[in-house]
């Protein structure tokens, strides 16, 4: 897979224009990503100064990504006419998810089994309680 992740809240927590405190088990579980295969790419709004510092905190943590704020590494708007911030990518992480963003043991489950959320917190339900209940029936979206 193709991976978008955000820094500022994602990786580290919200401290801009500064770079926060790492938030627990990021740079690790994007490290094994990689160790996976997956293309981790760094989807930021920092640019400039800010944007390098922020890929230098990564690197001295060993994580380097495939690319930054772009599809691929040599994309630029000379090589590629239709260059676009928008990211072709299999997934995107980033703390302004709706419903904001999972523990990254979580993310990691959710990218590795290729489930849901809502799939993965189920899964962990059933494990931890011995006596299963049954799924109320789905609600129509504009039954409230």
């Amino acid at each position: 897979m193709t991976i978008a992740v955000d820094f500022d809240g994602t990786i580290v927590k919200h401290k801009y224009p500064e770079i926060g405190e790492e938030i627990p088990f990021a740079v690790e579980t994007l490290k094994e990503l990689q160790k996976e295969r997956h293309r981790i790419i760094l989807w930021s709004v920092r640019e400039g100064a800010l944007l390098d510092e922020a890929v230098q905190w990564c690197h001295e943590r060993g994580l380097d990504f495939y690319a930054v704020n772009r599809d691929y590494p040599e994309e630029t708007t000379e090589n590629n006419p239709h260059f676009s911030r928008k990211l072709k990518v299999d997934v995107f992480i980033d703390d302004r998810n709706l419903g904001g963003l999972p523990e990254w043991g979580t993310i990691y489950k959710m990218i590795t089994r290729r489930k849901k959320w809502a799939d993965i917190i189920e899964e962990e339900y059933a494990i931890g309680n011995s006596k299963h209940t049954p799924k109320p029936p789905k609600r129509k979206w504009w039954n409230f």
